[in-house]
């Protein structure tokens, strides 16, 4: 009878052996299996990169670092003649177009005869003459045409400088003063120029509610044709910041603003928190820290191949 009971208690023992064994093994296994997702899940979220690749794509890096983040008021604005470089010139009395000398895009120097009348009155004739130096703009005028009124004649200007009358909103008045600097912008990848405000309004516009700030422009190279619309980039304040990037640096993934981090194990995509901003740079607050190296231009790249889920050997491991 003893011996019964001690292997029945050898083969208890045994069985909880058993049990305690494939309870760790099974607890074993879990734990292996959460590393192996958690370690793909983070070479997920990383793109690697040899230096080639990043020249063939054309992708740019730089290093995090303190920088000043200028604010920038934008005022919409539009090319303009000066009053006093432009001149409406009209026969002075009335009668018939004997001859036209002059046509639209002319050169014309101040004297200088630009059509022939013949007086309705006196049957004499007499020539119409240019006020100033410039360019013909407008003609209303032909051979053989009877004129009897005011609606006849050219416009001349001299286009050599011209202006840049900017919208002054209330709101922006206490920023913009004269003698500041503007950057005048006539459109994406076309020659900007630089300048100061020479004058603004006293009064404001009673339709439009807006000053005009007004910024003289050279015109030689004739860039800057009357009624282009154009932008005028003010700046009104400037601020030191720790870390500032260009905007090129920011992509959208996930849902957030991130910034590609170069890491030991490739570029990972960083979330981050912007603080001040400006047509070029933002003020990084949270996510990139001085020091560090960063993409700043291509980035896109980068993003592409996270999202596509399988990459070429060599990009991500």
């Amino acid at each position: 009878m003893k011996n019964t009971i001690k292997i029945l208690i050898a083969l208890a023992t045994l069985l909880a052996l058993m049990n305690c064994s494939g309870e760790q093994h099974s607890e074993n296994d879990h734990n292996e299996s959460t590393h192996q997702e958690t370690t793909e899940e983070k070479h997920n979220e990383v793109v690697q990169m040899s230096v080639a690749e990043l020249a063939e794509f054309d992708i740019e890096l730089a290093t995090a670092t303190a920088d000043e983040i200028q604010i920038h008021v934008n005022l919409p604005g539009e090319i303009v003649i000066p009053s006093d470089q432009l001149a409406h010139i009209h026969p002075r009395f009335s009668g018939i177009v004997k001859d036209v000398y002059k046509y639209i895009g002319d050169k014309v120097q101040e004297g200088e005869a630009l059509a022939l009348i013949e007086g309705n009155e006196s049957l004499s004739e007499y020539k119409v003459i240019s006020l100033l130096n410039g360019e013909i703009i407008e003609k209303h005028l032909t051979r053989g045409e009877v004129i009897d009124d005011a609606e006849h004649g050219f416009v001349v200007a001299d286009l050599s400088r011209v202006w840049a009358n900017l919208s002054l909103y209330q709101k922006d008045l206490p920023h913009v003063k004269v003698g500041q600097q503007v950057v005048i912008s006539r459109g994406e990848n076309l020659p900007e120029v630089q300048a100061t405000i020479a004058y603004i309004s006293p009064v404001m516009s009673e339709v439009t509610r807006t000053a005009i700030a007004r910024v003289i422009i050279s015109n030689r190279d004739r860039n800057w044709k009357p009624g282009l619309f154009v932008t005028g980039s003010v700046k009104t304040s400037s601020q030191r910041v720790q870390v500032a990037v260009p905007k090129t640096a920011l992509e959208f993934f996930e849902g957030n603003q991130v910034v590609f981090v170069q890491t030991a194990e490739g570029f990972e995509p960083r979330a981050v928190t912007i603080g001040l901003t400006n047509d070029v740079n933002v003020e990084i607050l949270h996510g990139l820290a001085q020091g560090e190296t960063y993409v700043k231009r291509g980035g896109f790249t980068l993003k592409a191949e996270l999202q596509k889920g399988e990459m070429d050997e060599g990009h991500a491991h």
